[in-house]
């Protein structure tokens, strides 16, 4: 990892570790309700694991947060500004391509904005979202493919399309240049159904 993840990492192991903390959950209650081996939570919290964005999905709905929450630091302020570059990178492709989170926000109904970009021959499969998430993506550069379920559509420059996010769905460059596109997603309910109580039983 490059010390901007290895930063990035540091930060949301230190927030998991505190939230699961706060909410008095042992290590094998959290990762038995993220679906995530013990393993794999011991290694996020200690800043060691280069985490996937399906596995930090994970265990941030098993904490009531949210992805943006997980990933930026607590602000007192409610206008939140991230400059250019500052965004949370969590997706890293094999040539270079990347997913940055650039803002959010917080539960119960998170709305996350990225800016993603995919190298030629790039693609990135994301497993379905909980329930009721919607996907909205607007191509800004080149063009890729989008397979939703068993669906698959071909997106070019200002092309855009809503689709949902709570079943398996994946983003491909199958062109001979990069290809950028904004991705906003909508989560509702988060921590709705994830209470303390709930969890220690």
């Amino acid at each position: 990892m490059d010390e901007g993840t290895t930063s990035l990492a540091s930060a949301i192991g230190e927030r998991v570790r505190t939230e699961r903390q706060t909410r008095r959950l042992t290590l094998d209650q959290l990762a038995e309700a993220a679906g995530v081996s013990r393993r794999m939570l011991v290694n996020v919290e200690q800043g060691l694991a280069n985490a996937s964005v399906g596995t930090l999905l994970r265990i941030s709905d098993a904490l009531g947060l949210g992805l943006p929450a997980l990933v930026e630091p607590p602000r007192p302020k409610p206008v939140k500004i991230t400059r250019s570059g500052d965004g949370a990178a969590l997706w890293t492709g094999d040539s270079g391509g990347r997913g940055v989170l650039v803002a959010g926000t917080g539960k119960p109904d998170v709305v996350e904005l990225w800016d993603w970009t995919l190298e030629p021959g790039e693609s990135h499969r994301s497993e379905a979202h909980s329930a009721g998430t919607k996907e909205l993506l607007q191509v800004r550069e080149g063009s890729i493919t989008i397979r939703v379920a068993d669906q698959t559509a071909v997106l070019a420059d200002g092309d855009a399309m809503t689709f949902p996010g709570d079943v398996d769905h994946s983003y491909t460059n199958p062109g001979g240049r990069a290809a950028r596109f904004t991705l906003a997603v909508f989560e509702p309910g988060v921590g709705l159904g994830h209470k303390p109580e709930a969890l220690n039983g």
